[in-house]
């Protein structure tokens, strides 16, 4: 970065709101994280660890369907990561829903009356929510997670605080807007707006200091924690110069549990609707945070890789498919690239369209945008399906090992939304994006059918897992028949991968990938073999071979 972008980055992260940005082109993704797999869970929908938490702030039991607290929390994660589930999958990194506290009411925005499962409706960013646990189950679920060699992202959320109940009052005018609602026109009707009618809009924009709401206040105080709270809010401005305007409280409190815990990146929700600037300050000070619990805590932490920080731009997709073309998000009066921002990645909402088509095309057009394309040097997370997307990929489940296929073997990060692995119904009897939201299927897993479709969404992780190469390699097109296709990732890693052998007896030529005497694992069957005179010969139940160096992880 030259010295002028350096002064203006700074300038950027010091508050000062201008239309800046870091120097163009200059973000390379870690390989590790652009070949991840990353589990996203509701957390109010995967697993019930602990009963007693089921019904907190005298919520009710009056939700429409699919719309109420089901019972899952963070224990339950908890028990199926000590269960190795994670570990067979070769997960690298949870993502949890958001765990702040929620609003304690609920409301209805026209598809029945709906309670905060979801955990997009914060109203204490200071607390975990009482449904999903305790902020011991918070510590607890980062030092499992770490344990098992696997990262913890957090979604979090800056836009908006939740709606407006009869048990939740509407923040301070000098904190929130509560209107206009979006109108989609342009930058400022994307931006400076509230997305929903209800859904009040945290002045991010704003520069100017404001008090605690008296809300916030009352309720620390009850519990003990004010004064704690407002000595750590006068270190935090004290130490960065920040204004105590709405948006640094918020970057204060979403960075305690990565300077608490360890916490090792964000999913960044709603990110096209804050101001790009504000990511980079949030960025900043999360890199900060880690790196401070990374040099106090030696002994537990996986390794020196920096903080990780996915958006959520809604409408962002890879350039051949998606209706965003390049780096740059179009908002008609104004273009942002938020690789430019702190981001190190951002979802691919193309790829459920993408998936649809054949796969060397889809293969092959991710490589070339990701590798000396629009997207060189940064990084994509691909899905098939996801909580808010109606037009999820085989959405009836009906092509359940194929999409398989196109995901964990897609060049980018892989998404596994919870229970894609046991084709979990997307059309439960809900309104809305509820229908998308079950409690995951454990039950299925009596049946052999969803047990075997489970061992081949195992294998393909365990292959992602030990070769970064599948997801951050350049893609090669070897063969049509069967479908033959290679991964490198330069000096480091590579991989062979063919789709459609013969049951029984197989041979098939290495391509000169690797040389005579190499031993190379078939991730698919567990077997080894033997590369003599440029070919490989084994014989295996399947018609897929995932070939690669074994063991071969940094």
């Amino acid at each position: 970065m030259n010295r002028f972008a350096s002064l203006l980055m700074a300038l950027c992260l010091s508050g000062v709101q201008t239309a800046c940005a870091a120097d163009d082109h200059v973000a390379h993704v870690d390989p590790f994280w652009q070949n991840a797999t990353v589990y996203f869970l509701l957390t109010d929908r995967f697993a019930n660890g602990n009963p007693d938490n089921d019904r907190a702030y005298g919520r009710g039991d009056d939700a429409a369907p699919l719309r109420g607290f089901a019972g899952g929390d963070l224990q339950g994660v908890i028990d199926k990561l000590n269960a190795g589930y994670f570990d067979k999958l070769g997960v690298d990194a949870l993502w949890t829903s958001p765990l702040f506290e929620q609003i304690h009411g609920g409301t209805d925005e026209g598809t029945g009356r709906t309670y905060a499962y979801h955990g997009y409706w914060p109203s204490d960013w200071t607390a975990v929510d009482a449904n999903f646990g305790s902020e011991a189950d918070l510590a607890k679920l980062v030092e499992t997670a770490h344990r098992h060699g696997i990262r913890v992202v957090m979604d979090v959320i800056l836009n908006h605080t939740g709606p407006v109940t009869d048990s939740d009052p509407q923040w301070p005018d000098a904190w929130v807007r509560s209107q206009p609602t979006c109108d989609w026109s342009g930058y400022a009707g994307a931006v400076d707006c509230t997305l929903v009618k209800n859904l009040p809009d945290i002045r991010t924009d704003s520069d100017k200091p404001v008090d605690l709401p008296p809300r916030l206040i009352a309720k620390w105080k009850k519990e003990g924690r004010l004064r704690r709270e407002q000595a750590e809010l006068d270190a935090f401005f004290a130490r960065t110069g920040y204004p105590r305007a709405p948006r640094y409280y918020l970057i204060k409190w979403l960075t305690d549990p990565v300077r608490e815990y360890g916490v090792d990146g964000f999913r960044v929700d709603t990110a096209k609707h804050v101001e790009p600037e504000v990511w980079a300050a949030l960025k900043k000070e999360s890199s900060l945070a880690l790196a401070d619990w990374k040099a106090r805590n030696p002994d537990s932490k996986l390794d020196d890789r920096d903080f990780f920080m996915v958006g959520e731009v809604y409408g962002f997709g890879a350039n051949d498919f998606g209706a965003t073309q390049g780096r740059d998000y179009d908002y008609g009066d104004r273009k942002v690239d938020f690789f430019d921002y702190g981001f190190d990645s951002l979802i691919n909402f193309a790829f459920p369209q993408a998936a649809a088509g054949d796969m060397d095309s889809l293969f092959a057009s991710y490589s070339k945008d990701l590798h000396g394309g629009t997207l060189d040097g940064v990084g994509l997370l691909n899905y098939l399906a996801s909580h808010d997307d109606g037009g999820s990929y085989d959405r009836e489940r009906q092509h359940a090992y194929s999409a398989a296929l196109k995901l964990m073997l897609s060049p980018g990060a892989a998404q596994i939304y919870y229970g894609d692995e046991l084709a979990r119904p997307l059309n439960a009897t809900a309104e809305g994006d509820a229908q998308l939201r079950s409690s995951m299927n454990w039950g299925d897993l009596k049946t052999e059918k969803t047990r075997a479709l489970l061992a081949h969404w195992q294998k393909l992780g365990q292959f992602r897992h030990a070769h970064p190469a599948v997801g951050a390699g350049v893609h090669k097109k070897l063969a049509d028949k069967p479908y033959t296709f290679s991964r490198v990732l330069g000096d480091r890693d590579r991989v062979l991968v063919s789709i459609g052998q013969p049951k029984g007896t197989k041979t098939l030529s290495v391509y000169g990938l690797f040389a005579d005497g190499t031993r190379l694992q078939d991730y698919y069957s567990g077997g080894e073999v033997e590369v003599k005179n440029g070919r490989v010969s084994l014989a295996t139940p399947f018609e897929l071979l995932l070939l690669g160096r074994p063991g071969n992880k940094d």
